[in-house]
């Protein structure tokens, strides 16, 4: 325990699926954690459970404007921003690319891609005056190894990776460390679109291709981006860590 202790992160998608469990794992480990959501009841029922560590906001990663308020928010809640998860997520059904109208397509662009943009914008200038951060982003196996059906959403996470890599080298010398995680899919919310319909057939295929035989877990994901954002992970950069029961091998 204790891993994190006087670090303070910015977790968005925050308090639900991967999220949650990040934001569980963090403030186990010590750290204190603003928990960006959409989902204002959701974030705050979160935050009233894990006590004054945990502060709550209502944040639609959509907006350059809502996450510029948020880092400000966390800022002058904790004094610091050492860890930026960027785990807010959205996709397409599974299906024809033909069949993504342009509304999905720009959301996944806004939540997957630009958020990115908007974030490291706005706590690289903090980090660097503190004299270094974390910066942790949830791509997907789909940027790897893309399935069909999910061409949008996989093109995103494949940016998300490349994007890490990118900002890697060049955040370097200011010693912010940037990295990504590729989770297979996992028991969240999304688990539906991803595979377009929900049942034991199409769970049993989608599981076929992990040779651990299961999804992710919230756990999972949690751990290894403990480990990134942790001092543990000094020495490594511009990683994309497979979490995914060997799904891309």
């Amino acid at each position: 325990m204790g891993r994190l202790d006087g670090k303070a992160a910015i977790i968005t998608g925050g308090a639900g699926g991967f999220g949650e469990g990040m934001t569980r794992r963090f403030i186990e480990e010590g750290a204190r954690v603003l928990i960006a959501d959409m989902n204002a009841k959701r974030a705050e029922t979160l935050a009233a459970e894990l006590g004054e560590a945990a502060v709550p906001q209502t944040v639609d990663v959509s907006l350059g404007s809502d996450i510029e308020r948020m880092v400000r928010t966390a800022h002058d809640a904790f004094g610091r921003v050492d860890i930026m998860i960027n785990n807010a997520g959205y996709s397409h059904r599974n299906g024809d690319l033909l069949d993504v109208d342009e509304h999905d397509f720009d959301l996944i662009f806004a939540v997957n891609m630009k958020a990115i943009y908007h974030a490291t914008r706005a706590v690289v200038p903090i980090m660097e005056g503190q004299g270094g951060g974390v910066i942790i982003t949830t791509a997907s196996t789909a940027g790897l190894r893309p399935r069909p059906g999910l061409t949008w959403y996989n093109a995103s996470k494949g940016w998300a990776i490349t994007a890490t890599k990118s900002m890697a080298v060049e955040l370097a010398p200011k010693n912010i460390r940037v990295n990504c995680l590729a989770p297979v899919a996992g028991e969240t919310g999304m688990l539906a679109t991803f595979m377009g319909t929900d049942t034991p057939e199409m769970r049993d295929k989608f599981k076929s291709v992990i040779p651990l035989g299961r999804f992710s877990t919230p756990a999972d994901i949690a751990n290894a981006a403990l480990y990134l954002a942790s001092d543990e992970a000094a020495f490594i950069t511009g990683v994309a860590l497979e979490v995914d029961g060997g799904r891309c091998v």
